[in-house]
């Protein structure tokens, strides 16, 4: 069994959307600092840290962008929506700031060879953090989905989708429309995902990324992972 591990570390500074606070990180106590319990003397170390629930690699809870009263928060989401069957397309051709269009998206399905079923996750590799990551324009300049190809995902009766990026469609109105979108026909999305890239070409695999039960959670980080068998 392979793991591909498709998450980004979280650390001080994390680069994050602009609409959303820092990642702040330090040193809460080291093994400089000696205690002592009765006659055993001993250290520990420990982090402190604080950030947005949508820093890192993390995904997005329906009482994200669904004003709905019922909409879901992270830790009522069904675990099983956590735990799929998953496919990656290859748009890493698109240009910057590109919003990709449904005839693209066939067209990438067309040359994985796979099929999207009922309850997949569909990863996209756009080759955004190849291009952009630790660069100012990683948090402008990005590809994503057009409004048209987020339903054309919905349509195949997927569970969530997947990008690189700090958000699934081109910064501006297309953003908030993409997000709109997934409340609209009751699926979500992850973003910030890593090494997309090494799963182009494998087929179908099972994805992993479970949140944490955060309550009242608008999202939550993950740690992203494809299983192969």
């Amino acid at each position: 069994m392979e793991f591909v591990d498709l998450s980004r570390e979280i650390f001080h500074r994390t680069q994050t959307h602009p609409s959303h606070p820092p990642v702040v990180m330090t040193v809460w106590g080291d093994h400089s600092e000696k205690k002592v319990a009765g006659n055993t003397t001993f250290t520990s170390k420990a982090l402190y840290f604080s950030m947005s629930d949508h820093a890192g690699t993390h995904v997005d809870a329906p009482v994200h962008f669904d004003p709905r009263p019922d909409a879901l928060s992270v830790e009522q989401m069904p675990l099983e929506k956590f735990y799929t069957s998953a496919i990656c397309l290859d748009l890493s051709h698109v240009p910057l700031k590109h919003a990709i269009t449904v005839k693209e998206m066939e067209a990438a399905l067309a040359a994985s060879g796979q099929e999207i079923r009922k309850g997949d996750t569909v990863l996209i590799w756009m080759a955004t953090n190849e291009r952009l990551l630790g660069k100012p324009g990683y948090v402008h300049d990005f590809p994503g989905l057009a409004l048209e190809s987020v339903h054309w995902l919905a349509d195949r009766g997927i569970g969530m989708f997947g990008v690189e990026a700090i958000s699934p469609a081109p910064e501006g109105e297309l953003n908030f429309q993409a997000h709109m979108a997934c409340a609209e026909r009751g699926i979500t999305h992850m973003e910030c995902l890593a090494n997309l890239d090494k799963l182009i070409g494998r087929g179908r695999f099972t994805f992993i990324g479970f949140p944490l039960k955060i309550r009242g959670g608008t999202a939550s980080p993950i740690r992203a992972v494809a299983m192969f068998p």
